[in-house]
């Protein structure tokens, strides 16, 4: 096809995207405003030309462009073009499941999170059980845990699980509670906690461990149901212009899936999958060995193990006490004899250990863990990572980068948090906490994601409240604790290469270059001119994940 600029419009750069080639197909996409960072520097461009899933070439502007009948051109009309974004930790099926379930984001009171759900069950009539996602107290007046009287007077025959935003805690009612046997004399787990009124009755609400006494009673999901959640959540997240997403904590049934969904060569985007730690059968999976797919489509080379809860619920373990709950530090999930069996066995299986770990003694405890068993399993190489790394010590800061551990951290979470923050961990220790410029002055990588979703999954929103931290209202004025913001390079870094280098990809993904992948996306606005106020609010326009347009808008 030759090059014909007045005749291409949107509709016209938009081809298939079930064509298959015998033959090797070669496309360039002129007229953009093109950006990807190399070695650090950023680089910009106004073509780029790609051969099958590998670039060949990025074109500068003023450079004369081939002319061959044998390449489709593509007219770019203006807009920018960046390298795909890698979302370092997300929940695939969780987030999936968020999509058929009732959202509670947003509600501002128990009695608001309740309608949603009895909206949500009067739009689908016939479901066993009600389960739903999202709220957030601290978001409410006063600020407390709801309880299973309010879902009570509108369910009381069904029984109803709503997970906190978080996904840290969930609210039942007292039928959800009467099918998993839940009485007063029920003990709480290891690392969970059931919250009682004050005469010792469980009041519906139940943190990190705890939860799996209700989840255990909910009916599983049938392999073809999981296999439709993940093509249903794959298919929204490269609309955000997502081309690769790390799934912190999987099951091995569900990385079975993922190994069909690769096999038929129907994964619109690439799916990095951490095992999660213990789970059903996950010595044995381990025993297997990592493994690539031969498109790079699927990657299996990590684990997910949770160290501690989260701050919004008070389960992330503080070494002091919480400053807004006197006696009370938080849980860790694990004793540190079965962390280290955990995080021992993976390291001798030749897999990277990706820790979640909020609280300053979570962080410390595991970085105090990967310091010894890093060095007795000489896995340095794996670049071991920790998930959060939210609340610091100061002193734990250089720390990162002398382990060779990777911070995998949220932006979103800060501009979230910022309205308890304070509270829960008071004026001194904040100054550790959400800590972007301090860690990258430390030398450490930082690798960026949403944890969707607990988040958006959009990496617009992580982009802008790395760079302004501050919420979509432009607040606070001046960005919270703007000291540790990021510059949109460092922004865009934690989303591309870093985040590829997190998934010891950095050879392939990233950054847009001869003989990488032909990941990347087209966007609305420039953003890097664009008022840094507006960067959420860009626009994807189209996303390519292997030199193949998989989405359109």
């Amino acid at each position: 096809m030759k090059k014909s600029s007045k005749l291409f419009s949107y509709a016209a750069f938009s081809f298939s995207l079930v064509a298959q080639f015998a033959f090797s197909q070669t496309t360039l996409i002129e007229n953009v405003q093109g950006y990807t960072l190399v070695e650090s520097k950023l680089k910009q461009f106004s073509a780029i030309q790609f051969t099958d899933d590998k670039i060949d070439k990025l074109y500068i502007k003023g450079e004369t462009l081939p002319k061959s009948k044998n390449i489709t051109f593509i007219n770019g009309h203006g807009k920018t073009l960046m390298p795909g974004l890698i979302d370092a930790h997300g929940h695939i099926l969780s987030y999936g499941l968020s999509l058929m379930q009732a959202s509670l984001l947003g509600t501002l009171s128990e009695d608001s999170a309740v309608k949603a759900a009895v909206e949500y069950a009067k739009t689908n009539p016939g479901i066993t059980w009600v389960q739903g996602r999202g709220w957030n107290q601290t978001l409410w007046a006063n600020t407390q845990f709801p309880t299973a009287k309010s879902l009570d007077e509108h369910f009381p025959n069904t029984p109803v699980w709503l997970r906190r935003v978080d996904g840290h805690a969930g609210w039942a009612n007292t039928k959800a509670m009467e099918l998993a046997g839940i009485t007063s004399e029920t003990k709480s787990p290891e690392g969970g906690a059931i919250i009682r009124d004050k005469s010792g009755k469980p009041t519906g609400i139940f943190v990190d461990n705890a939860m799996d006494l209700i989840t255990k009673s909910i009916p599983p999901l049938t392999k073809q149901e999981k296999k439709i959640v993940l093509q249903k959540a794959l298919n929204k997240l490269v609309s955000f212009g997502l081309t690769s997403v790390h799934d912190a904590g999987i099951f091995t049934d569900n990385l079975e899936i993922f190994k069909e969904l690769s096999n038929e060569n129907i994964l619109p985007m690439r799916i990095n999958a951490m095992l999660y730690l213990p789970s059903d059968h996950w010595q044995e999976t381990l025993k297997q060995g990592p493994f690539t797919s031969s498109d790079n489509m699927l990657n299996f080379n990590s684990v997910k193990i949770q160290a501690d809860g989260a701050l919004g619920s008070r389960g992330a373990s503080l070494i002091a006490d919480y400053s807004d709950h006197a006696g009370h530090k938080g849980l860790l999930l694990h004793n540190k004899k079965k962390l280290t069996k955990y995080i021992q066995t993976a390291m001798k299986a030749g897999f990277q250990v990706n820790t979640h770990a909020i609280g300053d003694n979570a962080n410390k405890v595991i970085l105090d863990l990967y310091q010894e068993l890093i060095k007795a399993t000489k896995s340095q190489a794996l670049r071991h990572r920790i998930e959060h790394a939210q609340i610091l010590q100061l002193s734990d800061i250089p720390r990162f980068a002398e382990l060779n551990v990777i911070a995998s951290m949220q932006a979103t979470h800060a501009t979230s948090d910022k309205n308890m923050a304070v509270d829960r961990v008071g004026k001194q220790r904040i100054l550790g906490a959400y800590a972007w410029r301090k860690l990258l002055n430390a030398q450490a990588v930082i690798a960026a994601g949403s944890d969707f979703p607990v988040e958006s999954p959009n990496p617009f929103f992580g982009l802008h409240s790395s760079v302004t931290r501050q919420d979509h209202q432009n607040q606070p004025e001046n960005g919270w604790y703007s000291e540790e913001s990021m510059t949109r390079l460092e922004a865009l870094r934690s989303f591309t290469i870093d985040a590829a280098y997190a998934g010891h990809q950095e050879n392939i993904l990233g950054s847009l270059e001869k003989g990488k992948k032909a990941d990347f996306i087209l966007l609305e606005n420039n953003y890097f001119t664009e008022n840094q106020q507006n960067i959420w609010k860009n626009k994807v326009l189209a996303t390519w994940v292997n030199g193949k347009k998989v989405y359109q808008k």
